[in-house]
């Protein structure tokens, strides 16, 4: 072998060695970074474009795909201490030409964190409220799709803006008193008894405490490596003081049963999706919501936790998309009529 080919099969080798030790390194070292390259790489994958609203002084960051068209736009709300990229597993199975818009909730990831602000419920759906006005989403009445926290806040929007949105998805929402107590409230109470309630299931500064919460929220138990369960808390341990802070508000008096405070406002037609088996809000508070709305349309998950999104993607896309498909049909034929 002459020396020209021994230096090109030297190169080409460290060519492809590069991103191999790069990802190794990564995986070992900082797998953190890894978790953001991995969304940002499945952000772009699924055409998904990251934008950024004012509004006065405060900011708010989204992502988007597709424009608004003859269908409703929808507008998805994550939960607690999570982003807008948590909903990429149910945007993979929408149609591309669906105009789709994941906010980051108020004080999460890009959007805007003060200690003045209001997070309480309301004070969230206000926030909200005012990203749909800077965004010009509400032109036209818009899906809202909203889980957990992100659930509640949506019901509450629906109640106090009912002529921005014409449909709404709820997913095991928050902010509903429940007959039987999931887990997670025994959790808190028995924390509470002990007085150490800053240890929060909900808000895990450990690679351990971090399995243990993908366990309460998760019927399905993911196999997490123990370099991506750090690098799970890694990017969430400064933001933990925010969260504990959040939590507080959210559980407190003022926000705890907001849904069911305002739920008999809620005129738009609702779908209402939980997993049987959620540790996390317990199932019951499906059937709370579906004697309050009029136009209530229930689906119960078999096998699956508090993480429908993650747990069930497909099937929730599919779940939402024949709610929106069933709403159209009664459209046309009252127009028909």
């Amino acid at each position: 072998m002459d020396l020209d080919m021994l230096n090109m099969f030297v190169i080409a080798g460290g060519t492809l060695a590069i991103p191999i030790l790069a990802f190794v390194a990564s995986f070992l070292l900082w797998p953190s970074a890894l978790i953001r390259i991995y969304y940002w790489y499945w952000r772009r994958a699924l055409g998904m474009q990251v934008r950024y609203a004012a509004y006065d002084d405060y900011q708010f960051c989204y992502s988007y795909r597709g424009r608004p068209g003859y269908r409703p736009s929808i507008l998805m709300l994550h939960g607690f201490s999570a982003h807008k990229d948590m909903w990429l597993s149910i945007v993979k199975f929408l149609p591309k030409n669906l105009h789709l818009v994941c906010v980051d909730m108020p004080g999460h990831e890009g959007t805007t964190r003060s200690d003045l602000d209001d997070y309480s419920i309301s004070g969230q759906a206000k926030r909200i409220h005012q990203f749909v006005e800077c965004i010009k989403l509400n032109r036209k009445p818009f899906h809202l799709v909203g889980t957990s926290m992100g659930g509640n806040v949506a019901g509450v929007y629906a109640a106090q803006y009912p002529e921005d949105i014409c449909s709404l998805t709820l997913i095991c929402p928050a902010g509903l008193p429940s007959t039987t107590d999931s887990k997670f409230i025994k959790q808190l109470r028995e924390l509470q008894e002990s007085k150490r309630i800053d240890r929060i299931p909900l808000i895990p500064s450990t690679p351990e405490e971090m399995a243990d919460m993908l366990k309460l929220c998760s019927y399905v138990r993911f196999k997490v490596p123990q370099q991506i369960l750090q690098g799970l808390v890694d990017v969430r341990i400064p933001h933990n003081e925010f969260y504990r802070k959040l939590f507080l508000e959210i559980v407190d008096e003022k926000s705890r049963h907001s849904l069911h405070e305002n739920m008999s406002k809620i005129k738009a037609p609702t779908q209402v999706i939980w997993g049987k088996q959620d540790q996390v809000l317990d199932v019951s508070g499906a059937s709370v919501l579906a004697g309050a709305i009029p136009d209530c349309h229930v689906y119960i998950l078999e096998n699956c936790g508090h993480s429908v999104v993650v747990e069930r993607p497909r099937k929730t896309a599919n779940l939402i998309l024949e709610f929106l498909a069933l709403l159209h049909s009664i459209d046309n034929n009252k127009k028909q009529a």
